[in-house]
């Protein structure tokens, strides 16, 4: 892959991967990972944020944590998706919310953190919602590729050896991963803002700074919580992205969604309970990138029977919130 961009450069190509790889390393970590000064990745930071949508979150790993996962796709009146979509951005076990099809369709990934909270929303909220016309719910089964790997690894623009000295810092814990009733104050905190700094999180939590470390070390070690990024994709010259709808062979399930994986188009792709077996997204730099992708790295995969795509006409909301000046 090939960034293609005015408005930013390598350099802040390798901070943005450097941050997806270890968001909470500090600017003197990155710096000297990169060969760079510290005020440097300050400097270019500050101009992600205000010119790349560039901010670090903590995420809930729901495959980690053994919670429920669902990619909910909705038919709507025509003029009543964002009024619906405003509405389930404000769930705090939405997490991502994209409008398509002419504004008439909502694909909507929801995390429930119980069957109550899933009954809620499945059972009981959108079937009451007389402007949604139709509901296909995919419960995602497994995940090949996303989460805590993100899309920007596939620039392939830091070395081993980069990425190695960055997850040095990375802790490790033992133990299954969860997050108790103690941690949410803490949890909830780094979801605003992934890079908080201690003593913002020792106010926040009222806990010490040492039992602050102690206990975002064993959230992190443990894979409950992983730190991500978010940033416009268009300002590195990839502005459309789509929602795709597979259905495969059940024998092929396996290699089919493996094979994906390995796509540089692909930013994410999971099996699934549903009309189709399969789903992903992919972003990619215009139509003609993505018929060539949809005929070529996809279509000539052994076992694929049916692909249905969905172009993202705008994101509603991304990882914890509403994107901004949609």
């Amino acid at each position: 892959m090939e960034l293609e961009s005015d408005i930013v450069d390598g350099l802040d190509l390798q901070i943005l991967d450097a941050l997806e790889v270890n968001g909470r390393a500090s600017f003197s970590r990155i710096g000297a990972v990169l060969g760079v000064s510290d005020q440097t990745v300050a400097r270019r930071y500050r101009r992600l944020c205000a010119e790349a949508g560039l901010r670090v979150v903590a995420v809930r790993d729901a495959e980690r944590l053994g919670q429920d996962q669902w990619t909910l796709r909705l038919r709507c009146v025509p003029d009543s998706a964002l009024t619906i979509a405003d509405a389930l951005a404000k769930r705090a076990d939405t997490n991502w919310i994209g409008l398509a099809a002419a504004g008439t369709e909502l694909i909507v990934c929801t995390r429930p953190r119980s069957p109550g909270d899933r009954d809620d929303l499945l059972l009981g909220k959108l079937p009451r919602t007389p402007r949604v016309l139709e509901i296909r719910a995919h419960q995602v089964l497994h995940r090949f590729y996303g989460g805590p790997t993100g899309w920007l690894r596939k620039f392939r623009v830091l070395g081993d050896e980069q990425v190695a000295a960055l997850r040095a810092e990375l802790p490790v814990a033992e133990g299954p991963a969860r997050i108790s009733p103690e941690d949410e104050p803490l949890v909830e905190a780094l979801e605003r803002d992934g890079r908080a700094t201690y003593p913002e999180l020792q106010r926040v939590t009222g806990r010490s700074e040492s039992s602050v470390k102690r206990r975002l070390a064993s959230l992190l070690g443990s894979g409950a919580v992983y730190i991500d990024i978010e940033y416009r994709s268009e300002v590195l010259g990839y502005p459309m992205a789509a929602e795709l709808w597979i259905t495969t062979a059940p024998s092929a399930l396996r290699s089919v969604g493996e094979a994906m994986a390995t796509h540089d188009e692909v930013a994410h792709v999971a099996a699934t309970a549903g009309p189709s077996n399969i789903i992903a997204t992919v972003v990619v730099r215009s139509t003609a990138h993505l018929y060539e992708y949809l005929s070529g790295p996809l279509g000539r995969l052994e076992g694929v029977q049916h692909v249905e795509a969905s172009p993202f006409l705008r994101r509603v909301k991304q990882l914890t919130y509403p994107v901004a000046g949609r």
